[in-house]
């Protein structure tokens, strides 16, 4: 029989493992078989290897299998704050930024700043974050931020040479 392969295997891999990451039965599901493969004989390093955990990870589920069965494999809290915006609204604000702040009706013409983004989300969900957390989304969102550098259209010559730091080339310096 001739063995099957998953095309672009590379980019699979890691949607795989964000699947198996993305609800709880999944998860659980996830161990159930770290520890089915540790109780057919593989060992932890083995199996992390197989399954993209670490070796210490897949320890841990064998040894809360031993301390409390399958109980011991269910998904407890998750530490942490709950999210203030779910993803439905995540993406209401990743379109709002593919456009200009005027268009989102928010500011007037210009870029996006974190405060721009605190007043947007604020309006249009009535949730305050602060500016740095809006700073986060724009990475979180895959947006990176670019600053516009004023542009000196008819600037004078000599006025810039007087400014510069740097010696005149030849310049000796004392």
């Amino acid at each position: 029989m001739k063995a099957l392969r998953i095309s672009d295997a590379e980019s699979m891999i890691p949607a795989l493992h964000d699947e198996i990451r993305r609800c709880d039965q999944s998860r659980y599901d996830h161990r159930l078989h770290g520890v089915l493969l540790v109780a057919q004989g593989l060992s932890c390093p083995q199996v992390a290897a197989m399954l993209g955990d670490a070796p210490r990870t897949v320890e841990n589920w064998v040894r809360r299998f031993e301390d409390d069965g399958f109980a011991g494999l269910a998904e407890g809290d998750r530490p942490g704050r709950p999210r203030r915006l779910d993803e439905k609204q995540m993406a209401v604000i990743g379109s709002a930024l593919r456009k200009s702040p005027k268009q989102a009706g928010v500011g007037d013409e210009g870029v996006w700043d974190g405060k721009t983004l605190s007043s947007f989300v604020m309006k249009r969900f009535g949730v305050d974050l602060q500016v740095r957390q809006c700073q986060r989304l724009f990475r979180q969102l895959g947006f990176r931020r670019r600053k516009p550098r004023p542009l000196l259209a008819h600037a004078d010559p000599e006025a810039q040479r007087a400014y510069k730091k740097t010696a005149k080339a030849g310049a000796r310096r004392l």
